[in-house]
C-alpha cells in the first residue's frame, strides 16, 4: 500500500496537471473561434473559384496546347501525396486520422502498381510517414514558424509543387487534410490537387457560372492564370480547415484530460483518507494496548 506521503505527492502532481489541461482547453477554445471564422470565411472563395474554373474548362477542348495543370502529363505512374497535419500534438486523434487517410490512399495506389511519394506539410506527419514508408518522402514544409495559417505559406508550397510537377517529378498530386465540421467532428479528406480535377459545370450551379459570357482573352489563357492560383487557394483552404480542426480536437482532448484528472484526484483522495484512517486506527490500538499492558 502506498504511503501517505506518496499519495499526497501524487494528488498534488495530478492537480498541477489538471491546471495545465484546463488552461490549454481555455486557450484552445479561444483560438478555435478565430480559426473557425477564418475557415468558414475561406470556403466561399475556394468554392467559387472551382465553379468558375468548371465553367471555363467546359468551354475548352483539352489538348497538347492546354495548360499542363489542367491536361496533366498524360500518365499517372508517379503519385504524390501532400499530407497536411498539425505542428503540435495533444489533440487526440487529429493528426493520427490524417496520417491514416494518407496510408489508405497510398496503399490503394501501391496496390494498383503506382509509385507513391510524399510531400509533408506539418511536423506531426513526418515521423509517422517516414517510419511506415521509409525513403518515400521527397520534401517537407516546416510550418512551426507560423502561429496561424497564412496565404504566403500556401503560395510557397504551391510554387514548389508546381515547379516539381513541371520538372516531371510526379504525374498526379493529392492533398490530404482534415475538413472542419464542428468542434467535435473533423473529417479527413483526400482531393486531387494536380492536375485540377475540374467537374463539368452543372445547369443549376452557382449564379452566373453558366451565363452567356464572352471571355477576353480566351478561356485557355484565363485558365493558365487561374490554375496556379487555384492550387495555392486549395492548399490555403486545407491549412485553414486543419487549424480549426486542430483547435477543436485539442479543446476536446484537454476537456477529457481535465475530467479524467478530476476523477483520479477523487480516487486518490479516497485512498488517502482510508490510508490515513487506517494509520490513525493502528496508532490508537497500539496506545490502548500499551496502556492495558501497564
Amino acid at each position: 500500500m502506498a504511503s501517505l506521503k506518496a499519495l499526497k505527492n501524487r494528488i498534488s502532481s495530478v492537480k498541477s496537471t489538471q491546471k495545465i489541461t484546463r488552461a490549454m482547453k481555455t486557450v484552445a477554445a479561444a483560438k478555435l473561434r478565430r480559426a473557425t471564422d477564418a475557415a468558414v470565411a475561406g470556403r466561399p472563395y475556394a468554392e467559387r473559384l472551382e465553379a468558375v474554373m468548371a465553367s471555363l474548362a467546359s468551354k475548352v477542348t483539352i489538348g497538347p496546347n492546354s495548360p499542363k495543370l489542367l491536361a496533366g502529363t498524360g500518365k499517372d505512374e508517379v503519385q504524390l501525396l501532400v499530407v497536411a497535419t498539425g505542428e503540435r500534438g495533444l489533440a487526440g486523434g487529429f493528426n493520427t486520422n490524417i496520417v491514416r487517410a494518407a496510408r489508405i490512399k497510398a496503399d490503394q495506389l501501391i496496390a494498383q502498381g503506382k509509385k507513391v511519394r510524399f510531400y509533408i506539410v506539418g511536423r506531426k506527419g513526418r515521423a509517422a510517414i517516414r517510419r511506415i514508408y521509409p525513403g518515400m518522402i521527397v520534401a517537407d514544409h516546416d510550418m512551426s514558424h507560423a502561429k496561424k495559417a497564412a496565404f504566403a505559406d500556401a503560395l510557397e508550397i504551391a510554387k514548389d509543387l508546381i515547379a516539381r510537377f513541371e520538372a516531371g517529378e510526379f504525374d498526379v498530386a493529392h492533398l490530404v487534410f482534415s475538413k472542419f465540421q464542428s468542434a467535435l467532428v473533423q473529417l479527413p479528406q483526400t482531393i486531387q490537387l494536380i492536375p485540377a480535377a475540374v467537374p463539368q459545370a452543372a445547369n443549376d450551379g452557382p449564379r452566373g457560372v453558366n451565363a452567356a459570357v464572352e471571355y477576353e482573352p480566351d478561356e485557355e489563357s484565363i485558365l493558365a492564370e487561374l490554375l496556379p492560383r487555384n492550387v495555392a487557394i486549395q492548399i490555403y483552404r486545407a491549412l485553414l480547415e486543419n487549424q480549426a480542426g486542430f483547435y477543436g480536437a485539442q479543446m476536446n482532448a484537454m476537456d477529457n484530460a481535465t475530467r479524467n484528472a478530476g476523477d483520479m484526484i477523487n480516487r486518490l483522495s479516497i485512498q488517502y483518507n482510508r490510508t490515513r484512517q487506517a494509520a490513525i486506527t493502528t496508532e490508537l490500538v497500539e496506545i490502548i494496548s500499551g496502556a492495558e499492558a501497564l
